[in-house]
């Protein structure tokens, strides 16, 4: 499981985006941005941003640390922002925080130069992921002291919000023409050569285990929430195994 903190105040919203997360105070004193189950996307957003985000880590990606975050609705009773109320009253139990990173900007492509592997190892992980908001528009990457870092990666794992259908994406072709990183001629054939056999089972299913169950009991086709587990584990190995003729080609 991911280290649990309990939110202790509620600070200020962050209003990039539609999901309206929030930055909190733990009961650690550490401050997270926190995600919530009750936000428009559910909690499969959270899920993918476990699953995309520890594979990431494993993957010697930089990402902001994880945590699931215990939210007692009390804590948002002083927003006076009804929606933030609203938001936080249906986000009661477990919900996931990233670390704050201070000090982090965004990332400007045309102001911090990425190193070709690198820009190949990201876009490798968005392709087996099938993370479709890494664009140039939204890059979701932040850059702290001369370091990438990922984040925001609820938009991926598209396959789990129709698992009837999920075995019929395994080798979907990933999209790369809008990605942030492209214009940095990513090394794509080495991070698959270097990347590829590190994603094995035993990988994914130390990644799976993370997932708190209360974002997966109750999944409609399964009995429990391990057997969801198992069926995150199939699809993705059985996507980076074989010919990955779902990577894209980019220009040398």
């Amino acid at each position: 499981m991911l280290r649990e903190v309990r939110a202790g105040r509620y600070v200020t919203p962050l209003r990039e985006g539609g999901s309206l997360p929030g930055l909190v105070e733990g009961d650690d004193g550490s401050l997270y941005v926190a995600k919530f189950t009750g936000a428009a996307q559910g909690r499969k957003a959270l899920v993918a941003e476990v699953v995309a985000g520890e594979l990431a880590r494993r993957l010697g990606l930089r990402v902001p640390e994880l945590v699931s975050v215990e939210v007692d609705p009390v804590i948002a009773l002083g927003e006076p922002d009804e929606r933030v109320q609203e938001l936080v009253k249906a986000s009661r139990g477990t919900n996931l925080g990233l670390a704050f990173l201070p000090r982090a900007l965004g990332f400007d492509p045309l102001g911090f130069p990425v190193e070709p592997l690198l820009a190949g190892r990201v876009l490798w992980l968005d392709a087996l992921i099938g993370n479709v908001d890494r664009s140039w528009r939204n890059p979701n990457l932040l850059v702290r002291q001369g370091e990438l870092w990922l984040i925001d990666h609820g938009a991926s794992l598209i396959f789990h919000h129709n698992w009837p259908r999920a075995a019929a994406s395994v080798h979907k072709p990933y999209d790369a023409s809008d990605h942030a990183l492209l214009r940095f001629a990513p090394q794509l054939a080495a991070a698959d050569a270097e990347l590829a056999g590190l994603v094995t089972g035993d990988v994914l299913s130390e990644v799976l285990a993370l997932v708190p169950d209360a974002w997966l009991d109750g999944e409609p086709g399964f009995d429990s929430s391990d057997a969801v587990r198992e069926a995150y584990v199939a699809q993705l190995a059985e996507r980076v195994s074989g010919s990955r003729d779902w990577l894209p080609e980019v220009a040398a």
